[in-house]
């Protein structure tokens, strides 16, 4: 069952560092992935919590994470 609560900064950037471990994995280096405060703030259009890779949401940046993971040594 999806959690439809919103994320805390904590787990934005709990999903930042699966998402840099899972392209590390593949040899790849973002020095602009982090978390995307602004998103935070206020009331903001977007749904809170993103990750600056496209400015995507967490679900998004979980399912890439785990699909570097998967794909990681073939």
């Amino acid at each position: 069952m999806p959690d439809h609560r919103s994320p805390t900064a904590y787990d934005v950037t709990l999903c930042v560092e699966e998402l840099r471990s899972a392209l590390a994995l593949h040899d790849i280096t973002l020095p602009s992935l982090r978390v995307h405060l602004p998103s935070f703030a206020g009331r903001y259009g977007r749904p809170p919590g993103l990750v600056t890779l496209g400015n995507c949401n967490t679900a998004t940046a979980r399912a890439l994470a785990a699909a570097l993971r998967k794909t990681a040594g073939r």
